[in-house]
């Protein structure tokens, strides 16, 4: 017997297409003071051209374009992007291009943007190495990377428990990262790095599972490994182990630069 699965950039994209019009409302990703600090480090001057990775509904996009000269925006999701192209017409936001597009190969020209921003999305991330070049490739000197992702704790522990319920919960998630990897990735890649403020996103459980289509079986199988984690473990993400009620999840900003001489 012969079974055809998707390649886990095609799952990425048949995830969040069907989820698209969910993320468009999605309190979590319309707002939150993770966007006022993303372009607070950005250092926006007003005639930026800024590029946004997945960009998903666009609500990055839609937020840093009053603030700069132009913004592109990619994803591999078509829904996606037409949710964003919604969202920018009914707020009257011209200077948004909304383009499909894969992070590891981007469509675009070297030294081509200001500064290129990233939110919730790398998680989703199949070679971030690769997409970390892509990005260095397309700022021009002195230009930056706003990064803003779920990450996972430092400890072995935290980091295990995290991203096994991430994947009961999404089979197209890849990797919450710890701030220490992204510091290094950033560094080996060529930017500078610095680490920024972190944030503590608190879910309802059933919101959350539904947003990403999660199946009755995995929902139960995710209940069931929350609670037979060690206490300790799983205090720090699920406050109700027992009615799962709540999910909490750590974001965290990380900030690279690139050198004017690269």
């Amino acid at each position: 017997m012969r079974f055809d699965t998707p390649t886990l950039k095609q799952a990425v994209e048949a995830q969040f297409s069907a989820a698209a019009a969910a993320y468009a409302t999605s309190g979590v990703h319309a707002a939150g003071p993770d966007l006022e600090a993303m372009l607070a480090q950005a250092d926006i001057q007003g005639d930026e051209r800024v590029l946004d990775l997945g960009c998903g509904a666009g609500h990055t996009a839609l937020f840093f374009a009053p603030h700069v000269a132009e913004v592109d925006a990619i994803d591999l999701s078509e829904p996606m992007l037409e949710q964003g192209r919604r969202l920018a017409k009914e707020r009257g936001l011209g200077n948004v291009r909304w383009q499909r597009g894969d992070v590891e190969n981007l469509p675009f020209p070297d030294r081509h943007f200001d500064r290129v921003t990233s939110r919730q999305s790398a998680h989703h991330y199949t070679d971030p190495e690769q997409a970390l070049q892509e990005v260095v490739r397309v700022l021009r000197p002195g230009g930056r990377f706003v990064l803003l992702d779920s990450v996972a704790p430092e400890d072995c522990a935290g980091d295990t428990f995290l991203n096994t319920f991430e994947i009961l919960r999404d089979a197209s998630h890849v990797r919450d990262h710890r701030v220490s990897d992204w510091c290094r990735m950033f560094e080996a890649a060529g930017l500078r790095s610095e680490a920024g403020p972190r944030w503590w996103l608190d879910m309802d459980f059933g919101d959350w599972v539904r947003r990403s289509d999660t199946s009755g079986e995995a929902v139960e199988a995710l209940r069931g490994f929350v609670q037979r984690a060690p206490s300790d473990v799983r205090a720090p993400f699920f406050p109700d182990p027992v009615g799962c009620s709540r999910v909490k999840l750590e974001a965290g900003l990380v900030v690279g630069t690139k050198p004017r001489g690269l």
